[in-house]
């Protein structure tokens, strides 16, 4: 029983001193806390922070250019639909499909003998009023020395002359059957109005024709000049209008510089065109009107029906711009921080063109040269914070600008 214990008081004095270890412990820290340690004012924990390193980049002018893009559709200069004027079969196709083909080649063959026998009968008929016209002629001819002598009356004279004016009205009424015939005859045989390329050949040798089917015999395409329409909404026309100098429509057009056309695989056109139309009228159910840009085709990579983008430059020069990186966003307004020359940062409100210059706004008012704004992280500091500015150079701030 002794030693049972003296087991259990050891237990309990061990017990004792390690908790008055723990408070002691616990009392120390508290008040090296208090004091003058490290966790107390005078040390680091509870001193003043340390202003934290920020990139800072001043503001000078830039030029840069702008690009505004639209999407456009693209026609040749002329569209130009092959069809008959006269029912008949195909008879022959002496073209192929996305063939170059010169003005006045030939390009459909028409089967419509009625044509050939209405010639051959406008012919026939002349040749008969022809021969009365000669009668007629004849008699004029006896009866006039008649007349003269008195051998017949005058009224025998007159109506010869009136059946010559009849015989000759005939005759001019034949060669005029006979030059509608040969008209008819004619539209049996088509040729390309003007040089380009052969569409599509909806209609096979042996297929019915007539002035009224739904599909051409095909369209040449003239696309030695391409066409590129597009459009701009109210607001872009107005953004428009103020943009480019000049008293009227055709002068602000002609101050836009070279537009260049972006293809549907994005690679960007080798020929530069130029913005020629607008449309006086604004599309009531799209509330947005047309231009024309055009652009020269010399090797025909170019075809009607093909889509692009018609991409507009624009130059700013001596602009102050900053990058998009540098401002945010908040209840819809745009703001950067301003270093004051206290090193504290200012929340600035600035306006900016809708139109951005790659990755960098374009400022219009709110900043101004000179001006020293935190180039990135500006989100994480609040208004009045002092900052130890760490000024960046002109070349990295602006590093792929164009």
């Amino acid at each position: 029983m002794s030693l049972g214990f003296i087991s259990i008081k050891k237990t309990i004095t061990n017990l004792a001193v390690a908790s008055i270890m723990v408070i002691g412990i616990f009392s120390c820290g508290k008040n090296e806390g208090q004091g003058g340690g490290p966790g107390g004012p005078g040390g680091a924990g509870g001193g003043p922070q340390e202003p934290q390193n920020f990139a800072v980049f001043s503001l000078s002018p830039r030029s840069a250019t702008l690009y505004s893009d639209y999407p456009a559709t693209l026609e040749g200069e002329q569209n130009i639909e092959i069809r008959p004027k006269v029912e008949g079969y195909v008879e022959k196709i002496y073209i192929k499909e996305g063939a170059a083909v010169k003005k006045g080649q030939l390009l459909f063959k028409i089967s419509a003998p009625q044509y050939e026998q209405e010639v051959r009968t406008a012919t026939a008929a002349i040749t008969s009023a022809q021969a009365q016209v000669n009668t007629a002629q004849l008699q004029v001819n006896k009866t006039k020395p008649l007349v003269e002598k008195e051998i017949i009356s005058h009224f025998e004279l007159e109506s010869a002359e009136n059946s010559l004016k009849t015989a000759k009205a005939n005759l001019a009424q034949a060669r005029s059957t006979l030059a509608n015939a040969k008209t008819n005859l004619g539209y049996t045989t088509l040729s390309s109005p003007v040089s380009g390329v052969i569409g599509t050949l909806p209609h096979k040798v042996g297929s019915l024709v007539n002035g009224n089917i739904t599909e051409p015999l095909t369209t040449v395409s003239n696309i030695q000049k391409m066409y590129a329409y597009f459009s701009l909404n109210e607001k872009q026309l107005l953004e428009f209008s103020r943009t480019y100098s000049g008293k009227t429509i055709s002068e602000k057009l002609k101050n836009i510089p070279p537009v260049s056309l972006i293809l549907s695989d994005g690679s960007t056109y080798s020929e530069k065109g130029k913005v020629e139309t607008a449309s006086g009228l604004l599309n009531t159910q799209t509330g947005s009107a047309t231009l024309r840009a055009t652009f020269p085709n010399p090797v025909g990579l170019l075809r009607s029906g093909g889509s692009g983008t018609v991409r507009i430059p624009q130059e700013v020069t001596n602009g102050i711009l900053v990058p998009q990186k540098s401002t945010y966003e908040l209840q819809g307004k745009r703001f950067v921080y301003v270093v004051d020359q206290a090193g504290k940062v200012k929340s600035t409100e600035i306006q900016i063109m809708s139109l951005p210059a790659g990755q960098f706004y374009v400022v219009t008012s709110g900043l101004k040269a000179g001006d020293e704004v935190v180039f990135e992280g500006g989100g994480t500091i609040q208004d009045g914070t002092e900052i130890k500015p760490q000024i960046m150079a002109a070349n990295e701030v602006y590093q792929g600008l164009q």
